[in-house]
């Protein structure tokens, strides 16, 4: 893979990577079993990679537990596979709404040493989806999932799925279990022209979707207002804040990570405002290559978008461990765009994901720096004290629906759902990424 960007974010902005304007936005693919009608329209980059489905089926009994060799009852999987080159993959299943009940389990087999690797545990995402009741809740045919892992060059692959509880042989796991094996594709040409990070007007005009205009993007552009009652400051922590603006930093822009806008839903969503920053971590490993990062962003567009039918991607930022900050759903960067990474909670908020892991380790000060030059720069450009705190409005999840929580301006993804990300080292860095953002 060639090298795509080495550049890091500090607390100085480094260059934005601007992206020509297009003439016609590209519409949206359907998911495969949405029965929906593809909108033809030019991709913006060329179609590469792809997606390999496989069905998982039966694997026997023997009563392991999982981590063993032998199969257990009621265990679905697939057994040692060649398949053709993949980087990144993923188990779904027919209905977004049905919890996997059971642990899902993958190894692979390197194509560059031919050596098989450990079993990993593939997480299930519940907690990474549209909210409930939102449009693209209720409009799209979403399939559930597991959270997507990259594993790099492979061309083997086995899995196992394993119900949960000591009945196993009579559990019930999700139906149309399949595994998607990702191939994201070759890096788009470097040919895109470079500009400060000041020069704002050009790249926002842009709308920060790969050439697509915002001003004369046709389709419907919607709206999605955070539930009643509406979400309002905590009193005890905006008073008396003098806020000043924050420089914004450089984003790489979605042409530059080479995203094919014919995925994506066409027209954006929005909500009013950005008043939470969530912080995520993609749970998929630190042994990538900075200059692999567009390529897994690929692989993880792909698979919300064409092996969970989401409308785009689910984050609204992306950062890998160099500091480099990628923009994510399509809208605009300086927008509001409404997202799909903290169930319940995603209106009025943004998602920032890590790519990594950070459970065992800390993020490195380059990604530290980003994340507090991101949040305070999108915070403070609505008005939002990057060290307070705001009352929030639960849509659903972790909280019931109308629940008010009061939660930081720069919260963990953790805050708005039960789960680990984004991972027990870097949650616990979030004060210091707070205190950091507020100083600029």
């Amino acid at each position: 893979m060639r090298a795509f960007i080495a550049s890091t974010v500090g607390a100085a902005s480094i260059a934005a990577l601007v992206l020509p304007l297009a003439v016609s936005p590209a519409g949206a693919l359907p998911h495969p079993e949405s029965g929906r009608a593809a909108v033809e329209a030019p991709a913006t980059a060329p179609e590469t990679g792809g997606t390999q489905s496989l069905a998982l089926g039966p694997l026997g009994g023997g009563g392991r537990v999982a981590g063993a060799d032998a199969p257990a009852a009621g265990e679905f999987g697939l057994e040692e596979t060649d398949v053709d080159p993949f980087s990144l993959l993923g188990v779904v299943w027919t209905d977004a709404s049905a919890a996997l009940a059971g642990e899902a389990e993958v190894r692979t087999r390197s194509s560059e040493t031919g050596e098989w690797s450990q079993w990993e545990h593939l997480h299930s995402a519940e907690d990474h989806r549209p909210d409930p009741g939102s449009a693209e809740d209720e409009s799209r045919v979403l399939a559930g999932g597991t959270e997507p892992l990259w594993v790099g060059a492979s061309d083997g692959v086995q899995v196992r799925v394993v119900p949960e509880g000591t009945d196993r042989a009579a559990a019930e796991l999700p139906e149309g279990l399949r595994l998607e094996l990702i191939d994201p594709g070759e890096d788009p040409a470097e040919d895109a022209a470079v500009a400060p990070a000041g020069d704002d007007q050009r790249a926002e005009r842009a709308g920060g979707s790969a050439g697509v205009a915002e001003d004369t993007a046709p389709g419907e552009v919607t709206t999605e207002d955070s539930p009643e009652p509406a979400d309002e400051p905590d009193p005890r922590a905006e008073a008396d804040v003098q806020l000043l603006a924050a420089p914004r930093p450089g984003v790489v822009t979605r042409s530059r990570w080479g995203a094919d806008e014919s995925w994506r839903e066409g027209g954006f969503a929005y909500t009013d405002a950005v008043k939470t920053v969530f912080v995520h971590h993609t749970a998929g490993g630190n042994g990538y290559a900075c200059s692999e990062a567009p390529s897994v962003i690929r692989g993880i567009y792909r698979y919300h978008t064409q092996s969970q039918g989401w409308r785009d991607i689910g984050y609204n930022f992306l950062v890998d461990k160099c500091g480099t900050i990628y923009e994510g759903r399509a809208g605009g960067v300086e927008r509001a765009v409404l997202g799909a990474h903290t169930y319940g909670f995603n209106h009025n908020s943004m998602g920032v994901a890590v790519l990594g892991t950070h459970s065992s380790t800390d993020a490195p000060t380059k990604v530290t720096n980003a994340l507090a030059q991101l949040s305070g720069w999108k915070l403070r450009a609505e008005g939002r004290n990057p060290a307070g705190t705001w009352k929030r409005v639960s849509a659903g999840g972790k909280y019931a629906k109308g629940t008010v929580v009061t939660m930081h301006n720069i919260s963990g993804h953790r805050d708005g759902f039960s789960t680990d990300c984004p991972g027990s080292r870097l949650y616990n860095q979030l004060p210091s990424i707070r205190k950091t953002a507020a100083a600029m």
